[in-house]
C-alpha cells in the first residue's frame, strides 16, 4: 500500500474516496446503501467520526471527514470497511440479487489474493486521504463530491440524490446528520 497518501493531521479536514473491488456495482440496491449509511451512523456516535459531506455512488463511496475524539482516522476507517464488508457478504448471501453468485465470486477472488483477507474482500485497500487545508479546496471538493450523480447522469440536480448530503447543505435534512463543513472552518 502506498504511503504517500496518509492522515498526517488528526485535527485535518480529509477527503476519501474508498472504492469496491473490481468496481462491482454493488450500490444498486437499498439493503447495501442501509449497511453504509448505518455504519457511518455507529462511527459518528461511537468512533468520534464527523462527516461533513457523503456521496454514495453505485461502485464507490465519497466521503469529507473529521475526527472528534482520540480514535485516529486509520483505525475508523478499518473498523469501518471490515465491518461494512462482513455485512454486506452476509447480505448478499441471504438476498435473492441476481446477481449474487457472481458478486461473491468476484469478492472471494479479492479476498484470497489478498493477505490481507480470510475470505472475502469488499474494499480495496486505500482511502486515498487528501487533505483540505484551505476553504479553496473544501469548496472544490464538496462542489465534486455533490456533483457526482449529476455528472453521472443519475439526476439533474444535486439534492435530487438522496444517497449524498447535498439535500443536508441545503437545509432540507438527508438520511444522514452530517456537520457542515463552514461550522468546522
Amino acid at each position: 500500500m502506498s504511503r504517500k497518501y496518509k492522515f498526517d493531521n488528526t485535527n485535518g479536514i480529509y477527503s476519501i474516496t474508498p472504492p469496491l473491488v473490481a468496481k462491482v456495482d454493488l450500490f444498486t440496491k437499498h439493503n447495501y446503501f442501509e449497511i453504509i449509511i448505518d455504519s457511518l451512523r455507529f462511527c459518528q456516535k461511537y468512533k468520534g467520526l464527523v462527516v461533513h459531506s457523503f456521496c454514495i455512488m453505485t461502485n464507490h463511496l465519497h466521503l469529507m471527514i473529521s475526527r472528534n475524539g482520540p480514535n485516529i482516522f486509520e483505525d475508523i476507517m478499518r473498523d469501518f470497511k471490515k465491518y461494512t464488508a462482513v455485512q454486506i457478504i452476509k447480505e448478499i448471501k441471504q438476498s435473492g440479487d441476481s446477481r449474487r453468485d457472481w458478486m461473491l465470486e468476484i469478492f472471494k477472488k479479492a479476498g484470497i489474493n489478498n493477505p490481507n483477507n480470510t475470505h472475502y474482500q469488499i474494499w480495496q485497500q486505500h482511502n486515498h486521504p487528501i487533505e483540505l487545508s484551505d476553504d479553496r479546496m473544501v469548496d472544490q471538493r464538496l462542489n465534486y463530491i455533490h456533483q457526482n450523480p449529476v455528472k453521472a447522469g443519475f439526476v439533474e440536480r444535486p439534492e435530487e440524490w438522496k444517497n449524498s448530503s447535498a439535500s443536508n447543505y441545503l437545509g432540507l435534512g438527508g438520511v444522514l446528520e452530517v456537520e457542515l463543513v463552514y461550522d468546522k472552518l
